[in-house]
C-alpha cells in the first residue's frame, strides 16, 4: 500500500541505500533455503558458536528475572568491565561515565555521528572503508570525506593525501585497524602523522577497534593511542563483544570516549532504544569478566584459512589479493576482468562480477563498490575451510569463463 501522494519521506532517507552486505546475505540465504548450493562468503561473522559459559549467563539472566530496563547506558557492572578490559590490556584509565553500552558496535558508532555532526561538519573516511560509515555520516547531517588508500600501500593510510582531504569543516576521522573490508592494518608511522594532524587541528578521532583480537602480526595490533597518549581526550573507542565472542545476534557493543561525548551518546540513546537487551549484557559481562581463550583460538582457527585464501586468490591469473593482518576479510582486486562478458552479459564493475559469482558459480561475496573501492571483491574466510577450498575452485571456474 502507497501512502497519500502528498505524503513526502525525508531527504535524510532517500540518500541512504540498504546495506549490500546484508542484502547479499539475505539473497545467499533465500537461495540456500530454495534448494541453491551456495557458498556464502558474505557474512562478517564468525563461523564458531558462542562460548558456552556466555551462553549460560544470558540464559541466567533470564531465570534470574534480569529482564527488565537497565540503565540507558548499560548496567554498571558492564561498563566497569570495560574500564577493567582497557587498563589490563592497555594500560588505559577509564571510569564507568566514560563508557554506552549500546545495541551492537553499530548503534554506537550511529549515536557517536549523532551527538556530534551538525550540518555541513566533514568527516574524513578513509576508503576502502566499512559499509555503513558514509550512511551514518549523512543521517546525522554530516558529510563523509572519502580519502583513497592505495593498494600498493597494502591501504595503509598517506598523511599528504589526508591532508588534502581536510578543510576547515573537518570534524572528525574514522580510524578502523584492523580493517573492515581490507584486513589492512595501519602502520605506527602513519598513525604518528595522523595523530599530530588531529591534535593540531582538534579533530575528534573515532577509532573503531571491533577486529583488534584478531590481529596475524606479533604483539599488539598498532593503536593511535600507542603512538600519542595526548590524544585520548579527543578519542572515542569503539569496540564490541561481536566478533571476539562470536555474539553477533546478542547486539552489543561499547564506546568509551570523553565524558561529554559519552553523556550527549546516552542521551540521544535514552530517546530512542532505552537500554540495550538486559540479558544480552550479562551474556557480555560474563565473556569480558570470564574465560578469555576463545578470542585467541578463533584467531587460530583463521589463520591457516587466511593463507589458504589469499595464496589461492594471488594465484587467479590477472587477480591479486593484499594478505590481510587482521579481521577475516580478503579484499581482491578482480579489475583485470572488467571488460569481459558470458552469454551476452558485461562484467563492468564489481556490482556485475559479484552477481555473476553468485548467478554462475554460486558463490556469495559482497562487491567492493559497497566499501567505496570498484576494482575489489570482498570475501570472508570465517567460514570452513571445505567451503574456502570449494569456492576458490568456482571462482576460478567462473574467471575462466569469461570472453
Amino acid at each position: 500500500m502507497i501512502f497519500s501522494k502528498k505524503f513526502v519521506l525525508a531527504d535524510r532517507v532517500l540518500q541512504i541505500a540498504p546495506s549490500l552486505t546484508l542484502a547479499v546475505n539475505a539473497k545467499a540465504k533465500a537461495l540456500r533455503e530454495a534448494g541453491v548450493d551456495v557458498l556464502n562468503f558474505s557474512v562478517g561473522e564468525p563461523d564458531l558458536e558462542t562460548p558456552a559459559h556466555v551462553c549460560e549467563a544470558g540464559k541466567k539472566a533470564i531465570d534470574d528475572g534480569r529482564t527488565r530496563y537497565t540503565p540507558a547506558a548499560g548496567i554498571l557492572e558492564l561498563r566497569q568491565a570495560v574500564c577493567d578490559k582497557l587498563q589490563k590490556e592497555q594500560g588505559w584509565e577509564y571510569e564507568p561515565e566514560d563508557v554506552q553500552i549500546s545495541c551492537g558496535g553499530k548503534h554506537g558508532l550511529y549515536n557517536i555521528f549523532q551527538a556530534i555532526l551538525n550540518p555541513g561538519d566533514e568527516v574524513l573516511v578513509p576508503a576502502p572503508y566499512w559499509v555503513s560509515y558514509p550512511p551514518m555520516i549523512q543521517l546525522a547531517c554530516g558529510t563523509p570525506v572519502t580519502v583513497p588508500l592505495k593498494e600498493e600501500d597494502h591501504f595503509d593510510i598517506a598523511p599528504e593525501i589526508l591532508l588534502k582531504c581536510a578543510t576547515e569543516k573537518t570534524k572528525a576521522i574514522v580510524l578502523n585497524s584492523p580493517s573492515n573490508p581490507t584486513g589492512a592494518v595501519y602502520s605506527y608511522e602513519a598513525l604518528a602523522e595522523v595523530g599530530k594532524l588531529a591534535y593540531e587541528n582538534g579533530w575528534l578521532i573515532i577509532s573503531d577497534d571491533m577486529y583488534e583480537d584478531l590481529y596475524y602480526g606479533e604483539g599488539k595490533v598498532p593503536h593511535i593511542l600507542h603512538v600519542d597518549p595526548r590524544l585520548k581526550a579527543q578519542t572515542v573507542l569503539c569496540n564490541g563483544v561481536s566478533k571476539s565472542f562470536a555474539m553477533t545476534g546478542w547486539r552489543i557493543g561499547y564506546s568509551i570516549g570523553p565524558r561529554d561525548v559519552i553523556r550527549m551518546m546516552n542521551r540521544i540513546q535514552s530517546q530512542s532504544t532505552s537500554n540495550p537487551a538486559a540479558p544480552s549484557q550479562y551474556a557480555a559481562l560474563a565473556a569480558l569478566t570470564g574465560p578469555q581463550e576463545f578470542p585467541h583460538l578463533l584467531r587460530e582457527a583463521f589463520i591457516p584459512r587466511r593463507s589458504y585464501i589469499v595464496e589461492a586468490l594471488d594465484a587467479l591469473p590477472g587477480v591479486t589479493c593484499v594478505a590481510p593482518m587482521g579481521a577475516f576479510y580478503v579484499f581482491p582486486n578482480f579489475s583485470a576482468y572488467y571488460g569481459r562478458s558470458f552469454r551476452g552479459t558485461t562484467i563492468d564493475g564489481s556490482v556485475s562480477l559479484a552477481d555473476y559469482f553468485l548467478s554462475e558459480a554460486q558463490v556469495a561475496s559482497v562487491p567492493g563498490a559497497a566499501f567505496g573501492a570498484d576494482d575489489f571483491v570482498r570475501f570472508s574466510f570465517a567460514t570452513s575451510m571445505d567451503i574456502i577450498e570449494k569456492g576458490m575452485v568456482r571462482i576460478q571456474q567462473a574467471l575462466a569463463a569469461l570472453q
